[in-house]
This record gives C-alpha cells, sequence and structure tokens, in this order.
C-alpha cells in the first residue's frame, strides 16, 4: 500500500480531505446560486445596502479596552467553573494531595481576582 510506504502520504492525503471538506460546500452553493437563484440586477440591488438607507457617519466603533479585559477575567473565571465540575462529581474519590492541588488552584485563581480587583480592572466606566 501507498500510505505505508511513506509516512508523510497520511498527512497529504488528510490535508487533501480537510480541504475537500471545506471548500465542497462551498461549490456546491456557488454551483446552486448560478442554477436555480434568479438574476434581478438593478440600482436598489446593487447598491451597498438593500434597505434604502444611505450610510451615516464612520463604520468604525472605538471600544475601550477594559471591554476586553473585562472578557479576559470572565474566561478566566469561567474556565475555572469548568475544571471545578469535575472535582466537585468526584469528591469522595480523590485522595489527599488532590484535594490540596485543587485549593492551590483556587487559591491563585482568586490571587487573580483581588489582584484584578486592587488594579480596578472589574470597575464598570
Amino acid at each position: 500500500m501507498v500510505v505505508a510506504d511513506n509516512p508523510w502520504m497520511t498527512i497529504v492525503l488528510l490535508l487533501f480531505g480537510a480541504l475537500a471538506f471545506g471548500t465542497a460546500p462551498l461549490a456546491l452553493a456557488w454551483l446552486w446560486s448560478k442554477k436555480f437563484s434568479p438574476r434581478k440586477p438593478g440600482p436598489d440591488k446593487n447598491s451597498i445596502y438593500e434597505c434604502g438607507l444611505e450610510s451615516e457617519g464612520d463604520a468604525w466603533v472605538r471600544f475601550h479596552a477594559s471591554y476586553y479585559l473585562y472578557a479576559i477575567v470572565f474566561l478566566i473565571f469561567d474556565v475555572e467553573a469548568v475544571f471545578l465540575l469535575p472535582f466537585a462529581v468526584s469528591f469522595t474519590r480523590l485522595s489527599a494531595g488532590a484535594c490540596i492541588a485543587m485549593l492551590v488552584f483556587l487559591l491563585l485563581l482568586v490571587e487573580g481576582l483581588i489582584w484584578a480587583w486592587q488594579k480596578g480592572v472589574l470597575t464598570w466606566a
């Protein structure tokens, strides 16, 4: 078999399979639109927005960096909940070392929360 002779052949085949898996739905949708979708060109259809309203102002909106900090803090404590759930489910069968490891994990997270609070990350402005 050709795949057994060359170890890279498996990776190449998987790469082509992944590309085909991603491009096949796009190609089928394009063919479907060419075959079955009616063409209705016109000034309204070719305008930027079909609603008929002209856009006003700049499309770029500036976000404060504090919103990103809120998101990062949320992700940290969301991941904490994901790690705590299996610990809580199997709490009766774990050793004392596992309990100490989870306690250290919780203390590090609490330390991060206290640090974020002292730096003013959690104040909504």
